[in-house]
């Protein structure tokens, strides 16, 4: 009698779309009930969270680690202004918006581990993942796209079986602050 085991399901997550996604939408997603949905939900052994690297979000980037996911981080890059201008003595608050540009991180790594899964999630709305989920579907190992919302890429309509809205699990998956509300 042979056994059959459970698909080995990796997730591939665009961390900078579901994160500002959801905060579009009034919610911060948990990272940890996020981790353990993609285990229970779709038996996600491995979820490749890429992210662009920040020094002062260490703390961040191990907490991620330690909720389960392999971080995968990404150089950023300041977007407002030419490279040469970028002053390393401005104050935090006065920094301009950074961008890591994970997309080719994440379309290589899905690719450079497709030999040791059997389905993968794609967790982002952006359209940019576009020729990564063809090909994924082609060869028989999308399993879904975790869109944040209804507010996804229409290069995705054709994939509309495949898509899962976040925003419908937000109750489940929303973080909550624990702290006592003052009674007047």
């Amino acid at each position: 009698m042979t056994e059959t085991r459970p698909p080995r399901v990796y997730a591939f997550i665009d961390s900078q779309n579901l994160n500002i996604s959801v905060q579009k939408f009034g919610w911060k997603i948990d990272w940890r009930k996020f981790r353990q949905f993609l285990a229970d939900q779709y038996g996600v052994t491995k979820a490749f969270m890429f992210i662009g690297y920040m020094p002062e979000n260490e703390n961040l980037y191990e907490q991620m680690h330690e909720a389960g996911y392999m971080v995968v981080l990404k150089p950023t890059f300041d977007i407002s202004r030419p490279r040469q201008e970028v002053d390393p003595d401005i104050a935090p608050e006065d920094k301009k918006p950074v961008k890591g540009n994970i997309d080719a991180d994440l379309v290589l790594w899905a690719m450079k581990e497709m030999s040791n899964y059997d389905k993968a999630i794609i967790v982002s709305g952006d359209g940019d993942f576009y020729s990564l989920v063809e090909y994924l579907e082609a060869k028989g190992r999308l399993l879904h796209i975790l869109a944040p919302s209804g507010h996804y890429s229409q290069l995705y309509n054709r994939y509309e079986s495949y898509i899962v809205k976040l925003d419908s699990f937000r109750r489940d998956l929303a973080y909550r602050s624990f702290r006592k509300k003052v009674k007047n």
